[in-house]
């Protein structure tokens, strides 16, 4: 059977019919391969530009979905000016132009910073102190500085496609700061708040970001997308790698018109 798909990445791949995997590194060797697809699936971000804007391909998760999930700071600039009441108060700053004292007058005692690209809550900072500013602040010459929200557990909504595949709460992990399940958080599916799953699909859907585990904050004050992930982790997915792959080819029949 003729390939339909290339995949640069097979594990993300199971479960989709007529895929031809191929190593990132071997792009430009098998370029023929790559012009004859419908569509290329999980290229590495590098790949993205040559891609979409030379061989103008259509590829999978979106442009959007790899531009915005790529660092922080895009990302929580689009979140801004999309949906600002669900973002929490945020500050970006060069390194130089931002001091331990000054934070602390924006965001109070504790305050949170983050690497601008990390996923599973690595690159995530409780910042008490200077030292632990200090810490953070000689490793990252972009300061990414958030309000802390006190919470024992936050809500994942993974979305493929244009739908909602899964959403379950994430609860406590081993440090009482992370929730992440690969940092020991419990997975909880009861009382899962319908009205924020849906809210957070319109979100994802104007950012067309169509492949995406987002992490929400749901507090007494209100809402808040802390971030997404594209290559998100699949032990909260209630159903096989293969099903999941099954609901990405459904999604790529019906965009690309091959239904």
């Amino acid at each position: 059977m003729t390939p339909r798909y290339i995949s640069f990445n097979p594990i993300r791949s199971i479960g989709i019919p007529c895929v031809a995997y191929l190593k990132p590194q071997n792009m430009v060797h098998s370029i023929h391969a790559v012009k004859n697809a419908i569509a290329v699936l999980f290229p590495e971000y590098w790949q993205i530009n040559p891609l979409v804007y030379a061989l103008k391909k259509r590829i999978f998760p979106s442009v959007s979905t790899y531009h915005l999930g790529h660092d922080k700071v895009e990302m929580t600039r689009s979140l801004q000016m999309l949906c600002p009441e669900n973002v929490l108060k945020t500050g970006i700053f060069s390194n130089e132009n931002i001091c331990f004292d000054e934070l602390v007058a924006q965001f109070g005692l504790p305050f949170v910073c983050k690497q601008i690209r990390s996923s599973s809550g690595l690159g995530v900072f409780l910042i008490r102190s200077l030292n632990d500013y200090q810490c953070y602040a000689q490793m990252n010459p972009v300061i990414y500085a958030q309000e802390y929200v006190p919470m024992e557990r936050d809500l994942r909504i993974v979305i493929v496609g244009e739908r909602v595949v899964s959403a379950y709460w994430r609860v406590g992990g081993t440090d009482h700061f992370h929730n992440n399940v690969s940092r020991g958080g419990m997975i909880c599916r009861t009382d899962i708040p319908t009205d924020i799953v849906e809210r957070v699909l319109q979100v994802a859907q104007a950012l067309e970001v169509n492949h995406a585990g987002f992490d929400v904050a749901v507090t007494s004050h209100g809402i808040y997308v802390l971030e997404f992930n594209l290559y998100f982790g699949t032990q909260g997915i209630p159903f096989s790698s293969y099903e999941l792959g099954k609901i990405i080819n459904h999604y790529l029949l019906e965009t690309v018109g091959l239904n």
